[in-house]
């Protein structure tokens, strides 16, 4: 049976068949073949979208690290599982072997279980690109804890939020990091948060930079001795198929993140699956995610789906641009990379500085060229495709989410003819839908609506932790019986799909997805504002940035304009995260309101866009008078 490794796009048509017809016979092939069991299932699948509730591998025993690692153990023992590829460039790369994993990952949760995390704890995890990360994230899983990464980069009061929401029992984190040329204090911002979360008993603390740091007592230990006096064996947890596996956050557009459950069997199943045919892997290629494992990025293409197919995968603790912008070309030379996956926020970056750090590097290694986060441009496509891939290395221009737990739309490198722009189609297994405003489906090609997934596939989320209901209401309210994704998306004369963006207020940020209500309700903390809004526009390296129109209270009119979005920048930078931070902020009179006191967004969009030709009939608006006071101000 060769339908776990697709070859071909007629193969692709066959086996894509194969698994929307028959999907429990389909998916059941699949796992029964490729993945170890302690015990096999009862029934491979069970759903209704009404409640909404799915289940995969019903009654299946398992541990997701056994797959990861101790099955390679004969096999691929001294086989580089992860290359650990540091932030400065002269400071040695370390190559871990599927041995020494295994040998890191046991006595990690040996650690863990000495000081009282058991199945079903909750661990957050709030460090930097280092193997600690990636090893921390494996030792968890290896006992049944469920683990909460947090990016590295959120402020100490994004932090809390998630430690309290999910009711974590123990933080990992670091001394502090470096990220380019600076060095971040991450314990300090550990200290901070932990004021307002009073469930943690225990800080594990990995050093890095070796600063001087604070350490409270019977709280706070240090990593590296307890790691080195752990026992090497540990026996694997037998895990449900359907017990949680990780939790992460999400931005809502609208409260509080969304911590996203992602079940045991059927995530392992599809995240491998996925990987070993979208990147067209094999032995004994080298591949390489420049994501962050912070991200649903990292969780499935950085750690489990790579080590469940026994692949050599690098970590990188640095960014694109230090010492310059040839970090990237420097290491895909040095590891001779074979499949790259980045960003298009990267690929613009690197556009930019022209193609003269590229031409110092041997890329005649990279076989796959991959894209993450959101839609690629087709300026950026073409120069990826050109200056990176020289026309040789397909770009698998991949679209799919937090709540997805696996790539969803995508080419299959070497199978799928590309076309810039576009995601092309549906991977194994996946049953997309484009909806209109009325909830019809359009049939047929050459159309645009709403994309929904009428299918359940094996890694989808399970539920929001500790909150089903805003599960339902975000992701199943919106049409009977499908999966709402957010986004809209068209369908061409082939069939080939093109993500068109998100249709709530999210807005995609150098690939990372930042809900507007969070970030205005800070700006509303601001003693001068009285309200704000925020829209998207377009920027040529992030591809989205974010235009903050602020409204102040009389109190703010004759402050220092500069004074205040300096002030509002780093509230935002306190209270979420850098990465929020506006690109542009404009004082204005009012908002455009409707009548029910909605703020016209769409107009605020257009507006910042540029483009004020068409903003439709704003004189049905509460107060039609602030649109031309807003775009004078804009000029």
């Amino acid at each position: 049976m060769s339908n776990y490794h697709i070859k071909h796009l007629e193969e692709y048509y066959q086996v894509y068949r194969k698994s929307v017809r028959n999907p429990s016979a389909f998916w059941e092939e699949i796992a029964e073949e490729h993945f170890m069991w302690r015990k096999k299932w009862d029934n491979v699948l069970s759903w209704d979208f009404s409640k909404p509730e799915v289940k995969w591998f019903e009654g299946a025993k398992l541990n997701i690290t056994e797959n990861c690692i101790d099955r390679h153990l004969f096999t691929r023992g001294d086989k580089t599982a992860i290359i650990f590829e540091p932030n400065n460039p002269d400071e040695e790369a370390l190559h871990i072997s599927y041995k020494e994993l295994h040998k890191r990952v046991c006595k990690f949760a040996n650690v863990l279980k000495q000081n009282n995390i058991k199945k079903g704890d909750r661990v957050c995890i709030y460090l930097p690109m280092i193997p600690e990360l990636a090893i921390a994230v494996l030792a968890c899983a290896r006992i049944g804890a469920i683990h909460s990464v947090v990016f590295a980069g959120f402020s100490s009061s994004a932090l809390a939020a998630r430690i309290n929401d999910c009711d974590c029992k123990m933080v990992i984190t670091s001394d502090g990091s470096y990220r380019g040329a600076k060095t971040l204090d991450l314990k300090s911002i550990v200290d901070e948060a932990l004021k307002s979360c009073s469930g943690v008993e225990t800080v594990l603390v990995a050093k890095r930079i070796n600063t001087e740091i604070n350490m409270v007592e019977n709280r706070d230990k240090w990593l590296q001795p307890l790691l080195e006096e752990a026992s090497t064996d540990c026996e694997p947890e037998i895990m449900d198929a359907e017990d949680p596996l990780f939790i992460l956050y999400t931005s809502g557009s609208t409260g509080t993140p969304k911590g996203m459950v992602h079940s045991t069997a059927g995530y392992m199943v599809y995240s491998a699956y996925t990987f070993k045919n979208v990147f067209q892997y094999r032995e004994p290629d080298v591949y390489w995610c420049t994501a962050d494992i912070g991200w649903i990025t990292g969780h499935s293409y950085i750690v489990y789906g790579p080590l469940c197919n026994g692949a050599t995968t690098v970590m990188f603790e640095g960014v694109p641009n230090y010492p310059n912008f040839s970090r990237f070309w420097e290491i895909v030379e040095k590891h001779k990379v074979n499949q790259f996956y980045t960003a298009p926020t990267a690929i613009r970056a690197l556009a930019k500085e022209g193609v003269s750090h590229l031409e110092k590097h041997d890329l005649s290694s990279l076989k796959v060229l991959g894209t993450v986060g959101e839609p690629i441009n087709e300026e950026a496509w073409h120069w990826y495709d050109d200056n990176v891939g020289k026309k040789k290395a397909p770009i698998v221009d991949t679209w799919w989410q937090t709540e997805t737990g696996g790539i969803m739309i995508t080419p299959l490198a070497f199978c799928t003819p590309t076309k810039p722009t576009y995601a092309t189609l549906p991977f194994i297994g996946i049953q997309p839908a484009l909806m209109d405003a009325d909830g019809n489906e359009l049939i047929g090609n050459q159309v645009n609506g709403n994309l929904c997934i009428k299918f359940p596939w094996p890694s989808m989320a399970r539920t929001i932790w500790g909150n089903h209901q805003r599960y339902k209401d975000t992701y199943f309210s919106a049409y009977e019986n499908k999966y709402f994704t957010g986004d809209g998306a068209l369908r061409d004369e082939v069939g080939y799909y093109r993500i068109t963006g998100r249709v709530d207020d999210v807005i995609i940020v150098s690939g990372h997805n930042l809900g507007t209500a969070p970030i205005e309700d800070t700006i509303n903390e601001h003693p001068a504002v009285a309200e704000s809004a925020i829209v998207g526009f377009p920027h040529e390296i992030k591809g989205n940035a974010l235009y903050g129109y602020i409204t102040l209270k009389d109190t703010g009119e004759s402050r220092n304009q500069d004074n205040l979005r300096k002030e509002i920048n780093q509230l935002i930078t306190d209270q979420i995260g850098p990465i929020a931070k506006l690109d542009k902020m404009q004082f204005t009179q009012g908002l455009p309101k409707t009548r029910s006191g909605k703020i016209m967004r769409r107009i605020l969009r257009k507006i910042a866009e540029g483009d004020t030709s068409n903003l439709g009939d704003t004189s049905t608006l509460l107060n039609p008078e602030v649109v031309e006071s807003i775009i004078e101000g804009a000029k």
